[in-house]
């Protein structure tokens, strides 16, 4: 009998903490997973006493929706996706609504979204922020792809979403197609509480713990985009390029005894202004982040013809996920008083805050460098910050060079447009390459 608003597939913490929160909403959920024993196990256990329903089977969960049927994905990216879809798509009906959760590759969302479509499945692809407590309690939701799907969604995301200010949910129809960026920085909140937390020996935790970070894939994603479209999103690059090095944990261990740095001299200054000014830095870099992920969002929309509203993107983020405070509100009105606004850094608040934080965002960085301590994130913000705010950069050289040797050309600061080749040894010729970009 019919009598689940959703079904949700993958009883993973995640998958579970959804499931909860939606019951807790008054939504009927059917739960799935691939290992059918664990249906048993959850409903025995941490869904006792609630109303989930579970499934044994695709037919038997699909059998228990309610039409439109809604099912959401929260399985690992990439062929489990396809897969499931794959079993499902025999079982659903023209209108029926398949919703992935997991951390899929946008070019993924597209495809599916256009495959479905031409079956007359509506597809969703939907981040879902804020780890296992933002799952149970309010996650931020992202939902884009077949906008035809959001009225069937809409009161179950809104209702299970993070809610901020006046009950406000951090859920609203992202885009026309799905395109997924990694601006992860409610860690400062966390971050606190794991620095405080003390192991069952009374010592500190995070001193025990291997120092090689893993990663899901969605900042080598986004890093992929921002090479591709040339967008230089350095802070999420270098971020994941920093994960890449600690994975070297056994070469560092060999390189930590052969390769020496400054001599290890005792901070001697003022702790507490030395602190102010790390918060500084952190706040300026994190100004960056947000600055060069809206250069990125951008360039995709006009890559793909995507109408974005900037500011309904980033107050998506406002709870339940990414960061939790003011900071997001002043993105929406920074495009509030200008949509065309080309950067973030040109808006007068952030050109402010920016301009505030720049002594202490340098002086901490000076402090690292000499004491030689690694900053990779620091150091490219600001290297970023320094680039975009020259109206002169060094590629003129860059551009001289290509021409010496490959005969590439380049153009005149007096005549943009023009593309010039020159015989820079008197012997090379005055024959010219096709020109390209690099």
């Amino acid at each position: 009998m019919a009598q689940a608003d959703i079904a949700l597939i993958g009883l993973a913490v995640m998958g579970q903490n959804l499931i909860l929160n939606m019951n807790d909403h008054g939504f009927v959920v059917c739960a799935f997973n691939r290992t059918v024993s664990k249906v048993d196990d959850f409903l025995a256990n941490e869904a006792k006493g609630t109303k989930v329903l579970g499934a044994h089977s695709l037919e038997e969960m699909v059998s228990k929706l309610k039409k439109p049927r809604r099912i959401i994905l929260l399985v690992k990216a990439g062929q489990a996706v396809d897969d499931f879809i794959e079993k499902l798509v025999p079982l659903l009906d023209i209108g029926d609504i398949i919703i992935d959760g997991g951390n899929s590759e946008y070019r993924d969302t597209m495809r599916r979204c256009r495959d479905l479509k031409d079956k007359g499945i509506l597809f969703v692809g939907s981040g879902v922020s804020g780890g296992e407590d933002g799952a149970r309690y309010g996650p931020s939701l992202m939902p884009g792809g077949n906008k035809e799907a959001w009225p069937h969604i809409k009161a179950i995301f809104q209702g299970i979403a993070a809610k901020v200010g006046t009950g406000e949910p951090c859920c609203d129809w992202a885009f026309e197609e799905w395109n997924k960026t990694e601006l992860d920085s409610f860690l400062i909140e966390i971050t606190a509480n794991i620095l405080k937390f003390q192991d069952a020996d009374g010592k500190h935790l995070l001193p025990k713990i291997r120092d090689s970070a893993g990663q899901k894939g969605t900042g080598k994603w986004t890093a992929i985009s921002a090479l591709e479209y040339g967008v230089p999103v350095t802070l999420i690059g270098e971020a994941v390029f920093a994960r890449c090095l600690s994975s070297l944990k056994d070469e560092r261990i060999q390189a930590s005894k052969k390769l020496k740095g400054p001599q290890n001299i005792p901070f001697e200054g003022d702790k507490k202004s030395f602190l102010e000014d790390i918060r500084k830095a952190l706040y300026a870099s994190k100004i960056i982040s947000y600055a060069q992920g809206f250069m990125l969002l951008r360039q995709a929309a006009t890559e793909f013809g995507w109408t974005l509203n900037y500011g309904g993107i980033a107050l998506m983020w406002r709870g339940g996920c990414i960061i939790r405070s003011v900071f997001l509100g002043k993105i929406k009105d920074a495009f509030d008083r200008n949509p065309g606004l080309q950067n973030l850094l040109l808006d007068d608040f952030f050109k402010s805050a920016v301009e505030n934080c720049q002594d202490s965002w340098r002086r901490a960085i000076s402090t690292g460098v000499q004491a030689g301590i690694p900053m990779p994130c620091f150091t490219t913000a600001l290297s970023f910050y320094d680039g975009y705010r020259h109206e002169m950069l060094p590629a003129n050289l860059i551009q001289a060079q290509r021409d010496y040797f490959g005969a590439h050309t380049y153009e005149l600061l007096a005549k943009p447009g023009q593309f010039i080749h020159t015989n820079w040894t008197g012997h090379g010729g005055s024959v010219s390459s096709s020109s390209y970009n690099a």
